[in-house]
Order: C-alpha cells, then sequence, then structure tokens
C-alpha cells in the first residue's frame, strides 16, 4: 500500500476546451481534493458534458491544464487517462447490447478493489440478471450497468454524467445510495453532472455551477442547498 499522494485528486487551471474549432468552456479553474465529490450544475448547453468529456480526453482542448494527482494529463489518450484511474460513465451509457450483463462488466475488468463479485454486491439486480443481454435490461439497469463498468476499471476519480436522467424514482434513490456508498465508504473521488441540482447537491461536498461556458459559482454544495433562491439566480442568468 503506498501513501495517500498529498496533491490534489484533480487540478484543472485556465482551460478553454470545445470540439474542433468550436470552444465550449473558456477559462475554467476548479481543484478537488482526495475523497472528494463534486457537482457541476447548470442549464442545458452551458458545457457541463464538455467538462467531463475534457477531463477524460474526448473533447479539443485548446490552452490550460489538467493535472490528476499531480500530473500533468491534458496531453495524454484516453486509454491512459483511464489506465492512470479515471472512469468515465457517459450519458449515452454505451453499453454493449448484443453482451450480456456480465459479459460488459468483464469486458473492463483490471485487477483491483472491484472484482465482478464486489460491483453485484454493490447492484444487486445486476447480479440476478447476469445473463441478460444489454438490449434486454431497463434504462435503470444500463446505468448501473454502466457504473458498474467504470468500477472495474478501479478508478479513483468517477466522471458521472447524468446518471439519474430519465430513471423512475425508485431507480433514482437506488443510485443515490449507491453514488453515497461510492462517495463516503468507498473513498472514490466523484463529478456528477446533473440536472436534478437539490440530489446532487445532497450527495456532494463542492459544487460548481456553469454559465455560458463559464464559472458562475464555485462553493459549497450546502451554501447552495440553504439557498436555493440563490441557485436558481446563478443557473437561469444565462
Amino acid at each position: 500500500m503506498t501513501d495517500a499522494p498529498s496533491t490534489d485528486a484533480l487540478r484543472i487551471e485556465g482551460l478553454r476546451t470545445g470540439y474542433g474549432p468550436t470552444v465550449v468552456l473558456e477559462d475554467i479553474s476548479l481543484s478537488l481534493p482526495e475523497c472528494g465529490a463534486l457537482a457541476i450544475l447548470g442549464r442545458n448547453g452551458v458545457g457541463k458534458t464538455t467538462l467531463l468529456a475534457s477531463i477524460m480526453g474526448h473533447s479539443t482542448f485548446h490552452a490550460g491544464s489538467i493535472a490528476y494527482r499531480g500530473k500533468p494529463i491534458h496531453a495524454l489518450p484516453v486509454h491512459e487517462r483511464a489506465r492512470l484511474g479515471i472512469g468515465y460513465v457517459p450519458q449515452t451509457r454505451d453499453i454493449f447490447p448484443s453482451l450480456t450483463i456480465e459479459e460488459n462488466l468483464l469486458v473492463a475488468a483490471r485487477p483491483g478493489r472491484w472484482p465482478v463479485e464486489r460491483v453485484y454486491e454493490l447492484f444487486p439486480r445486476l447480479a440476478e440478471r447476469r445473463g441478460h443481454m444489454g438490449n434486454q435490461i431497463s434504462g435503470g439497469e444500463q446505468q448501473m450497468l454502466a457504473m458498474g463498468r467504470a468500477l472495474m476499471g478501479d478508478p479513483a476519480l468517477l466522471l458521472l454524467d447524468e446518471p439519474l436522467e430519465g430513471l423512475a424514482p425508485i431507480i433514482v434513490q437506488s443510485l443515490l445510495a449507491s453514488i453515497r456508498r461510492l462517495i463516503r465508504d468507498e473513498g472514490l473521488t466523484v463529478i456528477l453532472v446533473e440536472q436534478s441540482a437539490k440530489l446532487a447537491l445532497e450527495v456532494t461536498d463542492q459544487a460548481l455551477v456553469l454559465n455560458r461556458g463559464r464559472i458562475a459559482y464555485a462553493g459549497a454544495s450546502a451554501e447552495l442547498l440553504l439557498n436555493p433562491e440563490r441557485l436558481t439566480e446563478l443557473v437561469m442568468a444565462g
């Protein structure tokens, strides 16, 4: 076992990024400690997904820097960022429809804290349906599978892009409980993009509100939870 790093899990400074020549995010700076949890909030189209994509390496880098555990990663390809310990659950989930649940999980397996048995313990519904194909399960089960597959890569930093979107309330509560466990009990660093600001703020300690591709707020999640009027003003200003 190695000593815990003294640096932040993630540090972004002056990030300018987008897709091709189009710039979506401008002058984004943030720091997130080990085991921290950050909510990314804002209206549709302000750059929330682009921020996650930029951390993972799926966007076009224009300027600034991204460092993971003190190591600059903005020039690294996606697979090297994943190997360093960054897991990404995209909004599209991207599961393999022609593979079973278990095959979807095993295809992403790496040695570490998350063998398939632990994923099944976190998501019992997946264990019950392990032989079902990816196109035979519900949207909620697909989301559990996408999260479980990311965990199979043994990440220390997990990026979640709207994992609760369009799901039944009972599934939302189940997924929120899993996210809380990952943060509080498993010690993962988590960045959560979510349209339901209240739900995101309840499970995170820091929040970032984006407005027209720039930071409108960076601070404690609790502050925005206690002041919903300010949250609405920040989000709706763009």
